[in-house]
């Protein structure tokens, strides 16, 4: 299991109408993988994560699989956006797309919200990071979350901005996605200060540790400020960006977070490329630029190999916050080591978190930023392990070339599961370096642009009439 706590990177059959929720895309993978590595077969897969997983009730998308699981919030809200990436493709119709966001957000918005400790899914319009997957209800004691209810509003304003039709499932949608975000209060969250709590628990109050960037959170201040009902003040994007650390790492300047997650997810929602807020501006690049050098600073750390971990190289790699082998001490080149578990791996200026394990959605995930060292990667994986990392729903979360301890690790440790929340990275920056589907609906969503413009970015898409 997933390791639940908040650190500086907060870590941490339906039918309606007579047509089922749940049919089968129109091209089912076949059992046994490709001869032969494809961006096509990949989304293809990593989208039937979302769409085979969800919920028959509920509609939320689990933390993980095959292990029995709770639902993740931000999964979900990923799964949301998949479902769009799955019409276009013609994996499946609109209007099968159309009820499984129906129903999923029919679920969400009629939760219990409340101040109490259990019988509830969430609090002042802000979901829990764990739920229930049956239920919807909080799972144990974990926090009311920030990030991850930005990240499922991400997904609920896709489908807002998608299903722009005049049926009446495609207008309910539009009306309940509007509600559940309208209801959210940032203001609350603030608690006081400059800058967005990560979260929040019933039984102690706010978690005192707060979003200063750079990580993941640029979309959630961009929404908290965009916000029409319950608005933070647009200060709120300077101290987000007063904490930046910009430097040189391994021989590329840019702001520096080590897991490649922090660069992907708000990239998943918002096209970055020719827009600037103040500080990108100070620097002559924008935030795509910046997330395209922490992929290659990447690349570049693997190739040089400081820890000598079997199979590194400009090929294979790829650190950010993933599965692995367990929390187990062992020997490696002469010296004690911890492999960890779950862990935010990663490597910056400051920051070296590395164990031997590699992720695929560290590249996946950066596609659109690097496709020319991204694509490699992906296929460099896919032909070295074959089947014991690439299976029925694409790449398994992560693996371990060097960790040999236990049986069926004499090979190296590859994980069992998939994470909903490295799936998503995947499908959707596949879709966005194909069309740019997500972020073109984005571009046109009213909340996204106010917040935005409020936070002093301007040009690119952002000028009249481009959008």
């Amino acid at each position: 299991m997933r390791k639940i706590c908040i650190s500086t990177m907060a870590l941490l059959v339906f039918s309606f109408a007579g047509i089922s929720c749940n049919p089968t895309p129109k091209s089912k993978p076949a059992g046994a993988i490709p001869e032969k590595f494809s961006l096509e077969d990949l989304q293809l897969r990593t989208f039937r994560y979302f769409w085979d997983l969800a919920d028959t009730t509920s509609g939320l998308i689990p933390d993980r699989y095959p292990t029995e699981s709770f639902s993740s919030i931000a999964a979900t809200g990923f799964g949301l956006s998949a479902y769009l990436i799955g019409v276009e493709q013609k994996y499946i119709t609109r209007q099968e797309a159309a009820l499984r966001v129906l129903k999923t957000l029919r679920f969400l918005y009629k939760l219990p919200q409340g101040p109490d400790k259990t019988g509830v899914g969430g609090y002042k319009g802000l979901f829990y990071h764990f739920l229930d997957m049956h239920t919807g209800l909080r799972f144990k004691d974990v926090e009311l979350s920030t990030i991850d209810t930005g990240l499922l509003m991400a997904g609920i304003l896709s489908c807002m901005q998608f299903f722009d039709g005049v049926a009446d499932e495609e207008q309910e949608i539009r009306d309940l996605a509007d509600k559940l975000y309208r209801r959210v209060d940032w203001q609350w969250a603030l608690n006081g200060k400059d800058i967005l709590s990560m979260g929040w628990h019933p039984e102690s109050g706010f978690i005192d540790s707060y979003w200063y960037g750079y990580n993941e959170a640029m979309v959630l201040i961009i929404m908290a400020i965009g916000s029409p009902t319950f608005p933070v003040p647009a200060t709120c994007w300077d101290a987000w960006t007063s904490r930046y650390n910009w430097a040189d790492w391994q021989g590329f300047e840019h702001v520096n977070f080590g897991p490649l997650f922090g660069h992907q997810y708000s990239h998943m929602y918002i096209d970055f490329r020719g827009i600037q807020d103040g500080f990108m501006r100070s620097k002559g690049i924008d935030y795509f630029e910046n997330s395209r050098r922490a992929t290659f600073a990447q690349q570049a750390y693997c190739a040089a190999n400081p820890g000598k971990f079997n199979d590194y190289s400009s090929t294979i790699w790829g650190l950010t916050a993933c599965d692995g082998p367990g929390y187990l001490k062992s020997t490696w080149q002469g010296r004690e080591f911890v492999f960890d578990g779950y862990s935010a791996r990663g490597t910056a200026k400051g920051y070296q978190v590395d164990d031997g394990t590699l992720a695929p959605t560290a590249a996946g995930g950066s596609l659109p930023f690097a496709p020319e060292i991204c694509i490699p990667a992906l296929e460099g994986m896919y032909n070295k392990y074959g089947a014991s990392l690439y299976q029925e729903y694409g790449f398994k979360d992560a693996f371990n070339p060097s960790f040999a301890s236990g049986k069926g690790n004499e090979h190296g440790w590859f994980d069992i599961d998939y994470l909903g929340i490295d799936q998503g990275p995947i499908v959707i920056m596949i879709g966005n370096s194909k069309t740019g589907l997500i972020w073109n609906l984005m571009k046109r969503n009213q909340y996204i642009v106010s917040g935005l413009e409020k936070a002093g970015f301007t040009g690119g898409w952002m000028k009249v009439g481009d959008r």
